[in-house]
Parts: C-alpha cells; sequence; structure tokens
C-alpha cells in the first residue's frame, strides 16, 4: 500500500453529470487530494492527515469521488470516500464486506445544490464490485441535513456512539443492506 505523494492513481475521468449541469462527478487523483483537503478542513472539524486520504484512494479508488465544477473540473467542491470493511455478520460468524463511509463534504458556498445526494448516488454502485453487503455511516446527531438525505437512500439509524466526536459530540450509526438501497 503506496502512500507517498508520488504513488500512480487513476486518470480524472468524468463519471457522470448528475442533475446540476453546472458540475460534474469524477474519480480523485492524487493531484486533486490538497483541494479535497481544503475543502475537509474549511467544512469539517475532523481533520486528517495527507497519508490517510492517499491510502483511501490507493486501496479504494471507486469510492473517492469529487464534485467539480463543470467549466474548471480541477477546482474541488465536495468530495466522498468509502472504505472496505470485513467484518463479522450480525447473524452468523461469515464475515462479509460492508462499505463504510469515511467522509463527505461540501462546500457551504454549494451547498443545495444536489452534490451530496449525487456523490452518494455514485460512489455506492462504484465499490459494489468489492461484494458489499452493507452500507455503514457515521453522522453527527445534529446534522439534520445529512441524516434526511440519508433516510432518502433507507439508511436507518442502529444506534449512537457516545462522545464519538472529538469535540465530544455523539453520532448516530446508520446502514443499509445492498438490497434495501434506493438508489
Amino acid at each position: 500500500m503506496g502512500t507517498d505523494r508520488e504513488t500512480a492513481t487513476p486518470h480524472k475521468n468524468e463519471l457522470f453529470t448528475g442533475s446540476n449541469k453546472d458540475f460534474i462527478i469524477r474519480r480523485c487523483t492524487t493531484d486533486d487530494l490538497e483541494g479535497v483537503i481544503k475543502v475537509n478542513e474549511k467544512e469539517l472539524p475532523e481533520d486528517y492527515p495527507y497519508f490517510f486520504y492517499k491510502s483511501i484512494l490507493d486501496n479504494y479508488p471507486e469510492g473517492f469521488l469529487l464534485a467539480c465544477h463543470r467549466k474548471n473540473p480541477d477546482k474541488v467542491v465536495g468530495y466522498i470516500m468509502w472504505r472496505i470493511e470485513r467484518t463479522p455478520s450480525k447473524k452468523s460468524l461469515k464475515l462479509i464486506n460492508k462499505g463504510h463511509l469515511v467522509s463527505i463534504a461540501v462546500n457551504k458556498k454549494y451547498r443545495r445544490k444536489g452534490i451530496a445526494k449525487e456523490l452518494l448516488a455514485q460512489s455506492m454502485p462504484a465499490i459494489k464490485k468489492y461484494e458489499i453487503k452493507e452500507y455503514v455511516l457515521e453522522v453527527r446527531v445534529s446534522n439534520y441535513s445529512a441524516i434526511n438525505l440519508y433516510k432518502k437512500f433507507n439508511y436507518e439509524t442502529q444506534g449512537i456512539k457516545k462522545k464519538y466526536y472529538k469535540d465530544g459530540e455523539n453520532a448516530y450509526f446508520m446502514s443499509v443492506k445492498t438490497k434495501d438501497l434506493a438508489l
């Protein structure tokens, strides 16, 4: 697993245009990571080191997507990144693959344009090649707009993780089985 800045990653390619003609959704590349970090640092209280993003990109490039301006596809205005976890099934000792939403963020200036919805809608099928049985995520209990978005995709709250975030806020643990997806 390479995590240095020189490791090759996929070329930029538009995956789909979505319903908003002003933006494209495309795969992230190593060249985009600084833009992703800027969005994250501006919009989310949780910051990650460069190597963390690079590791996700190297291991799960299909699940690391960007929202960019159509006229300037190098300008990152949002991103989503997933990792794959192999965990025991709730019903047996059999191991299953889960897609874990690590992070999603959209620059405040570009919210309410359907970007987060499109990032979710395109990234979840993109990681299905890993034979995902369930998608899971944590979300701040105060982030009503994100919670409502996840519910539109049939995510259900499975529990609360106490003091999950660095600032002490609780998180809802939400999940959806692949067979129950609303895509």
